[in-house]
């Protein structure tokens, strides 16, 4: 077994590769490239060969395995992506192919999972007592989710495991890429609320602004917006409580800087927790930031 992991968090934009000491968790080397996906499925291929080597010459250090983080699923059936923002790698074997370019063993995980696979070990859930079960929400420009049992990620049949940002919250809402309406992700998403405040208020703001007018009490459409979303995050969540019952929740994305959704948003999901209105599971902030992907795609390979 080798004293070390190596994780990449390959996204549309860039690719970061870090390499850590397995025993400490002490960082090692970590760079970014470019991800340059306009070139291609074949150029990420090429991109990700030579961060690796690049690294490999920095630190004298060869890798054994590889963990990935992913802006999509490797379907445990075909063996290939899926639901890939990054479209070109759709329909790859890319698992197949990056084990076959890198010669060593690669896990793959979507950028959600690896998110709560990081928080939980590493992170905001790290050393909490008795925390088997994590869910890790993403609630950005997106809604995803991660659910972490005992330090592993849990996958599921199709590899979808906590996608509850595609289960319908409101059935006559606005479509969405998937096929559904009203999915989580197209009520209470970043975009989604500035959607929303636009259409009742006639103006454009960002969530940041409508927030901020919302605590200062002076845009009743801020006020209408902030409470679409306590009240839509509290039923939404109160589903993931009622069916996995997890220990801890950790918040992550940039809709999870308000700080309401820990206090009000939480108290709210009394309103539909099947448990006599008591909410006793643990909502905490992320701890790693960005950086949970990287770190969560080197936790893949342990």
């Amino acid at each position: 077994m080798s004293n070390y992991l190596w994780g990449i968090d390959l996204g549309g934009t860039k690719i970061e590769c870090i390499v850590l000491d397995r025993a400490t968790e002490e960082t090692i080397a970590r760079k970014r490239i470019a991800t340059e996906a306009d070139q291609g499925y074949q150029h990420i291929l090429d991109r990700i060969k030579l961060l690796i080597d690049s690294l490999i010459a920095e630190t004298n250090i060869k890798p054994t395995a590889v963990g990935f983080s992913t802006p999509g699923t490797l379907d445990p059936t075909l063996q290939t992506m899926k639901n890939c923002n990054t479209v070109c790698m759709n329909g790859q074997p890319m698992k197949k192919d990056l084990a076959e370019l890198l010669g060593v063993r690669v896990e793959m995980a979507n950028d959600a999972n690896c998110f709560a696979l990081a928080e939980a070990t590493q992170g905001a859930a790290k050393g909490i007592k008795g925390a088997e079960v994590v869910f890790g929400v993403i609630m950005g420009t997106g809604v995803g989710g991660g659910v972490v049992v005992n330090g592993k990620v849990l996958g599921g049949h199709h590899g979808i495991g906590g996608e509850w940002g595609h289960i319908v919250l409101e059935e006559d809402g606005e479509p969405c890429y998937c096929g559904k309406s009203g999915c989580n992700e197209k009520v209470f998403a970043g975009p989604a609320l500035e959607r929303y405040y636009e259409k009742i208020s006639g103006s454009h703001l960002g969530l940041k602004d409508i927030y901020e007018r919302h605590l200062a009490g002076t845009d009743t459409f801020a006020t209408e917006t902030i409470e679409r979303l306590l009240t839509s995050f509290a039923k939404a969540i109160s589903s993931i409580i009622n069916v996995l019952d997890p220990n801890v929740i950790v918040l992550g994305g940039g809709v999870s800087n308000i700080d309401l959704l820990y206090t009000e948003g939480v108290k709210r999901i009394e309103n539909y927790i099947f448990n006599n209105r008591k909410v006793e599971t643990i909502f905490l902030k992320p701890k790693l930031g960005d950086s949970a992907g990287v770190f969560g795609a080197a936790e893949l390979v342990k």
